[in-house]
């Protein structure tokens, strides 16, 4: 037989001798590589999965028109440059946008604001919004909470809007850098706008009486959108009304972005630093603030669990180890008296230890990709895949920490007095 078939015999031996040591060095493996394993699939697993679920409750970028575009006739952002911000957004990840046009109304002369989009662009960009009864269409609207609930207004009823050019006159179009900020939408700077239009008539220091005139288009309330936000204080309807409505086809106001870019900044940025584009971008802070804080804490988590994982597994590792060298004590001292060298025991002992993590590694990495996906799915509602380069990480790293636990019992084996165990026995 040669050495190296003697060498495993040898390990086998002592392995199956040890069965009950043994299988306590691999169950200690297999708990901390499942449960690294789990960890480390759920922090990479979870920020995409928080990124995407985050993105649901609205925009977290907008692009608005410059100051110097939008002074000018109120000309917005016209389809053409939607369509070029968008692909923009797009080359840097997944993205879902909806465009609108602000405007100012009346309903019984009170004034208000209007926003003409695309329903299915705003329902597929906000799923948090609450809607009672249905989207906008032609010749119906979605109206605000607030705005029901002060003219009285249900599903189904009537709202006649008036337009007056002389209300819209003052208004810039272009969002405040400030109000996106505070708002998850562009829809409460566009609101404070219009409540600061200045062109409303007077006549001896009151308002004139066609400011009062009620007449206007009719329409059918589809349904009431409820968030608790600036949003219940706006009217919708679909672009194609507002355009019969004001008379005036035009560019958009506000262009919301759901981006699911890794780098915000950059790809913000990026379209500042077009200025041929005249529109500009910033960040939604209300939504991107709270991704990274939520993701931060996460991984935070994430690392102190996992060192606390570790030690733990090197202790467990390690304890075993040394119990086993204990029983082999006797073995050790015949065999150096017959003359086995110090190194040839010292990689037994770490061949085995090795063994038992690759074991354990393997085993546990399977039980932390089916915990994983377990704790993906009933808190996401999603699956996710398996990380071949993660699992052979592990699998490694499983083995090299059963290895490095072994070298303070190993050590203490091999200084072993041969002369001094012959004389116990």
């Amino acid at each position: 037989m040669t050495n190296t078939g003697m060498f495993f015999r040898m390990l086998f031996s002592a392995v199956f001798r040890r069965r009950s040591r043994a299988m306590m060095a691999v169950v200690a493996s297999l708990v901390g590589a499942a449960t690294l394993f789990c960890l480390a699939m759920i922090c990479i697993a979870v920020p995409q999965q928080m990124n995407e679920e985050m993105r649901a409750y609205g925009a977290n970028l907008i692009v608005t028109p410059t100051s110097s575009t939008a002074s000018a006739d109120k000309a917005g952002i016209d389809e053409a440059m939607v369509e070029h911000t968008t692909e923009m957004v797009a080359a840097k990840g997944s993205e879902k946008h909806a465009t609108y046009r602000y405007e100012n109304v009346r309903v019984n002369a009170a004034p208000y604001v209007m926003a003409g989009v695309d329903a299915k662009q705003v329902k597929n960009l906000n799923h948090h919004w609450v809607v009672d009864g249905s989207w906008p269409s032609d010749g119906k609207v979605l109206i605000g909470r607030d705005i029901a609930d002060a003219i009285g207004l249900k599903v189904g009823s009537r709202i006649t809007i008036g337009y007056r050019a002389s209300d819209n006159a003052s208004s810039s179009s272009s969002t405040s850098a400030e109000d996106a900020n505070t708002d998850s939408t562009g829809a409460s700077s566009s609101q404070s706008q219009s409540q600061q239009s200045s062109g409303q008539p007077t006549q001896d220091g009151r308002v004139s009486s066609d400011i009062m005139d009620t007449s206007g288009t009719e329409f059918r309330v589809a349904g009431i959108v409820d968030t608790g936000g600036s949003e219940d204080s706006i009217i919708y309807a679909t672009a194609s009304d507002v355009n019969k409505l004001t008379g005036v086809t035009r560019g958009v106001d506000v262009i919301e972005y759901s981006a699911g870019a890794s780098d915000l900044d950059a790809l913000v940025q990026s379209i500042n630093d077009m200025t041929s584009m005249h529109v500009k971008a910033q960040q939604v802070t209300k939504i991107t603030a709270s991704d990274t804080r939520i993701i931060t804490m996460l991984q935070t988590l994430f690392w102190i669990v996992s060192l606390v994982v570790l030690v733990l597994t090197l202790v467990g590792v390690g304890t075993t180890i040394s119990s086993i060298v204990s029983q082999r004590r006797n073995e050790i001292g015949l065999r150096k008296a017959l003359g086995a060298s110090s190194s040839a025991i010292g990689i037994e002992f770490y061949v085995e230890s090795a063994m038992y993590g690759l074991i354990g590694g393997l085993l546990g990495t399977a039980i932390g990709y089916g915990l994983a996906q377990w704790l993906c799915v009933a808190v996401f509602e999603r699956s996710i895949g398996f990380n071949w380069w993660l699992g052979v990480a592990s699998v490694l790293l499983a083995a090299l920490v059963a290895v490095v636990a072994s070298i303070p019992p190993v050590h203490r084996a091999t200084r072993i007095d041969p002369a001094v165990v012959l004389r116990e026995e």
